[in-house]
């Protein structure tokens, strides 16, 4: 290691900074908070690692202060009770771009406030039967209440037909699906692309929905999928492209999740979570049975948040009773 003179060891953190000399971007996060410079300083290279700081959220009025600073707001786009922006905080100085991506659900549910606080979580085992007797009905009366209202101004033509990617009506009548940028993606930085994509057809409710017969219609989805993203894309090749189920979804229409390989979206990507599709593929490939063996014949581990209806309604009271369940346990 080349040893540090004596002026540098005296220069002060200030002075450092100020006299760097910016080269070029190393690496930068999806997410934009950090980033990576190379440069140098009195002629010798250096790195220069940056990271926006976390907000700050010590008091009500911070927070108030907070959304009194978010200026130059600027609209990306609407549907049903979801509304998504970008804009400045006090930190952004005019003449530069947007610092803050802006998500507003209104007006909200109490399944969303759930969602989005701070939560302990619980790892469960959902067997066939919990998933027939109790989580299946759940999705039923969720799919009931009009909370996928969204997709259908999607699917239907109502909203954002101007941001759809692809539109591919498949082999038949049923095979139809659509892709558009995710509503927590700012559409512009490539190392955080999140893309959606809907399927037409309304029997699929979650990945449980999936039989050997689909087989054929996933992979086509699939290719199809990254053939579009690419050519949308032509930074990204296809094998730099992830797509990803999730169980539990946030909502009960079948819908696939196409993002960078980079991409590093904390919990919503983890184990327990996300079910890469190409393995979903593989486990009908190799269930028993006829075409009609399904996803809904095997035993799923995710885990929920412990103010989710689901834990809430069904885990927990099944773990506080202990009660069996042929084919397995309730609880883990």
């Amino acid at each position: 290691m080349q040893s540090v003179d004596n002026n540098d060891k005296k220069a002060s953190a200030e002075a450092l900074v100020s006299k760097f000399e910016v080269e070029g971007l190393l690496n930068q996060d999806q997410n934009g908070r950090r980033i990576a410079l190379l440069g140098s300083i009195d002629g010798k290279q250096g790195i220069l690692i940056a990271e926006r700081a976390a907000f700050a959220t010590e008091s009500l009025q911070v927070l108030k202060a907070f959304h009194s600073s978010i200026s130059r707001i600027s609209n990306l786009g609407d549907n049903d009770i979801y509304r998504w922006y970008l804009a400045s905080s006090a930190a952004g100085a005019d003449g530069q771009p947007p610092d803050l991506k802006i998500n507003i659900i209104w007006p909200c549910t109490e399944q969303h406030i759930k969602k989005y606080s701070a939560q302990k979580v619980r790892m469960v085992t959902e067997t066939p039967e919990i998933y027939r007797g109790y989580v299946r009905p759940y999705m039923k009366a969720k799919r009931e209440e009009g909370r996928l209202n969204w997709v259908f101004n999607i699917l239907e033509g109502r909203t954002e037909q101007e941001d759809v990617i692809l539109k591919d009506s498949g082999h038949g009548p049923d095979d139809g699906f659509l892709m558009l940028p995710d509503l927590n993606w700012d559409r512009k930085t490539i190392g955080s692309l999140h893309l959606l994509a809907l399927v037409e057809r309304r029997d699929i409710w979650s990945l449980r929905d999936l039989s050997k017969r689909h087989i054929p219609w996933l992979r086509y989805l699939r290719q199809r999928l990254l053939e579009a993203t690419v050519k949308m894309y032509p930074e990204l090749e296809q094998d730099q492209i992830k797509l990803y189920v999730h169980y539990q979804p946030t909502y009960y229409h079948f819908h696939i999740h196409v993002v960078n390989v980079m991409l590093e979206a904390g919990t919503t990507q983890a184990t327990g979570k996300a079910f890469g599709l190409e393995n979903i593929i593989s486990q009908l490939e190799t269930l028993p049975g006829d075409e009609n063996a399904s996803m809904a014949d095997v035993s799923l581990t995710y885990f929920l948040g412990e103010a989710s209806e689901l834990w809430a309604t069904i885990f927990a009271q099944l773990k506080e009773e202990k009660k069996p369940i042929s084919g397995g346990t309730a609880y883990v």
